[in-house]
C-alpha cells in the first residue's frame, strides 16, 4: 500500500519526518551560512534602490518612503519567520512547495510550485530588461553607439528586433549555475560584496550632503501615500524565499537556512532604510528622478561621476536578483519533478557537478526568450501574484503544522504564534487587492493549465502513488 502522510487523493500528504530524510546526496551540500546569506542579500537588494526608491519617493510617498520601507520590511519579516521555521524544520529543495506539499496536501502544493515556475522566470528575465536598460545607458555615456536592432524588444522603439544584452545575461547565468553550486555561490558572494560596498559608499557620501530642509513636509502625499507606497516596495523585500530553495544544498541547514533568512532581511532592510534616508535628503522629492533616483541625486549636487559609478553599482547588483531567482525556479522544478509531479528526466542531476543541468538551461533559454522579445511591461505583468500566494500558503501553514505537529523537533520558531503569521497573511491578500484585472487573467490562465497538467499527468505520476517499502 501507499502510505501517505496524511489525507487522501488531491489532499494527501507527505510525512514531514519522510521529506527530512530521503534524496540524500542528490544534490552536494555545500553552502555554508554567509554564502546562503549572500545569496539571499542578492536577490533582496536590487531594484529597490537602485530604482525603486526614487520612484515611490517621487510620485508616492515624499521623504515618507522611509515609512513605506519599514512597513513592507515588517509585513515581509511577518513572511519570513515562518520560511525561517520551515527552513529548519524541513531543509529540502523546493521552498514553499514543499511546505505546501507536506501540511496543505498534494493539490496546494502543486499549484504554489506551478505559480513560482512561471513568477521566478518572469523575475529573471525582467531583471535582465533592467540590466540591459542600466547597459544601454551607459554605452551611450561613453560615446558609442550600438545597433538599434539588438536595443529591446519589438515594439520598444523603431527598428529595434531583440533585447540582445539581456539575453545574454539569462544564458550567463544559466552558465553560472550550471558550474556547480559551490563555484556559482562564491561568484555570488563576491559580486553581493562589491554590491554591498557600493551601497555604503552611496549611503556615507551621501551622508555628508543632506540638506534637513528637504525633509519638510515628510508626508507630502498624507500617511496614505506611504501606506500605498508601502504596497509598492514590498516586492523589493523579499528574495529570502528563492534563498531557501537551496536548503538542500546547505551545509548545516536546520541551523543555517533560518539564520540566512532573517539576516539577509534584517541586512536589507538596515541598507534600504539608510539610502532612502540619504536619497530624500540630497535631493527635495519633487526632483527626484524616478528611474534612476541616486544618479540624478548625486549630480544635482555635483558628483556627476560619482552617479556613473552609481549606474554600473546597479548593473552589478541587480544582477545578483537574476541569480538568486533563477537558483530558486530550477530548485522548485527540481523538487517538483523529484516528487513525480512533472517528469523524473528534469530531476536528473549532472554526474560531477550535482546540479540540475537539464532544468537550469531551459529556465536560461525560456528566461532569455521572455527578456529578448517581451517589453519590459508585459513581462512583468507575470510576476507577483504567485509569490503573494506562496506568501500566504507558507504562513498558514506554519500555523497549521504548529498545532497539528507542535512536538516537532524545530531549530527555529516564528515568534508570536499565530499573529505574527496571521500579520503575513493579511498584508499579502491586501497586496493582492492591489494587482491589475490583467494580471489576474494572466494568472486564471496559468492556473487552467496547471489543473490540466495536474489531472491529465501529475496525479497519476506522483511518488505518493507508489508502494513504500
Amino acid at each position: 500500500m501507499a502510505s501517505f502522510g496524511g489525507g487522501s487523493g488531491v489532499f494527501r500528504r507527505k510525512p514531514v519526518e519522510q521529506i527530512a530524510s530521503e534524496h540524500e546526496g542528490e544534490l552536494t551540500r555545500v553552502l555554508g551560512l554567509w554564502q546562503l546569506t549572500a545569496i539571499g542579500v542578492g536577490g533582496i537588494i536590487g531594484a529597490g534602490i537602485f530604482a525603486l526608491a526614487g520612484a515611490v519617493a517621487n510620485q508616492t510617498a515624499g521623504p515618507a518612503v522611509l515609512i513605506s520601507f519599514l512597513i513592507a520590511g515588517v509585513a515581509s519579516a511577518a513572511a519570513a519567520f515562518s520560511y525561517a521555521e520551515f527552513a529548519g524544520l524541513i531543509p529540502k529543495a523546493g521552498s514553499a512547495y514543499t511546505y505546501g506539499y507536506a501540511v496543505l496536501g498534494e493539490l496546494a502544493g502543486w499549484f504554489i510550485g506551478w505559480d513560482l515556475l512561471l513568477e521566478y522566470t518572469a523575475i529573471v528575465a525582467v531583471v535582465g530588461i533592467g540590466i540591459s536598460g542600466y547597459f544601454g545607458f551607459l554605452v551611450g555615456n561613453l560615446g558609442l553607439h550600438l545597433p538599434e536592432w539588438m536595443l529591446g524588444a519589438p515594439g520598444t522603439g523603431p527598428g529595434r528586433v531583440v533585447d540582445l544584452f539581456a539575453v545574454v545575461l539569462c544564458l550567463l547565468i544559466a552558465f553560472l549555475l550550471n558550474l556547480g553550486i559551490k563555484a556559482a555561490a562564491r561568484f555570488e558572494t563576491f559580486v553581493v560584496g562589491v554590491k554591498v560596498v557600493v551601497v555604503l559608499m552611496v549611503i556615507v557620501v551621501g551622508f555628508f550632503f543632506i540638506n534637513p530642509a528637504n525633509y519638510t513636509p515628510f508626508f507630502p502625499f498624507g500617511v496614505t501615500g506611504a501606506i500605498t507606497g508601502a504596497a509598492t516596495v514590498f516586492f523589493a523585500v523579499f528574495g529570502y524565499d528563492a534563498m531557501s530553495t537551496a536548503a538542500e544544498e546547505s551545509k548545516d541547514a536546520q541551523r543555517h537556512m533560518p539564520k540566512a533568512i532573517i539576516y539577509s532581511l534584517a541586512i536589507s532592510m538596515v541598507l534600504y532604510v539608510l539610502a532612502t534616508l540619504v536619497l530624500t535628503g540630497m535631493q527635495n522629492y519633487k526632483d527626484i528622478d524616478p528611474e534612476s533616483g541616486f544618479s540624478s541625486a548625486f549630480a544635482s549636487v555635483g558628483l556627476s561621476k560619482l552617479a556613473g559609478v552609481i549606474a554600473a553599482g546597479a548593473i552589478i547588483g541587480i544582477l545578483t536578483v537574476m541569480f538568486t531567482f533563477m537558483l530558486g525556479v530550477t530548485r522548485v522544478w527540481f523538487a517538483m519533478s523529484r516528487d513525480g509531479l512533472l517528469p523524473r528526466w528534469f530531476a536528473k542531476v549532472h554526474p560531477v557537478r550535482r546540479v540540475p543541468s537539464r532544468i537550469t538551461w531551459i529556465v536560461g533559454v525560456v528566461s532569455a526568450l521572455i527578456a529578448g522579445f517581451l517589453p519590459i511591461r508585459e513581462a512583468a505583468e507575470l510576476t507577483n501574484i504567485g509569490i503573494l500566494l506562496a506568501f500566504v500558503v507558507v504562513c498558514v501553514a506554519v500555523i497549521v503544522l504548529r498545532y497539528r505537529q507542535p512536538d516537532l523537533p524545530r531549530t527555529f520558531r516564528t515568534p508570536g504564534m499565530p499573529v505574527v503569521p496571521a500579520i503575513g497573511v493579511v498584508f499579502s491578500v491586501w497586496l493582492i487587492t492591489f494587482l491589475s484585472p490583467a494580471t489576474w487573467l494572466r494568472f486564471a490562465v496559468w492556473f487552467l493549465i496547471g489543473l490540466i497538467i495536474y489531472v491529465a499527468y501529475s496525479y497519476r505520476h506522483s511518488a505518493l502513488n507508489r508502494p513504500r517499502e
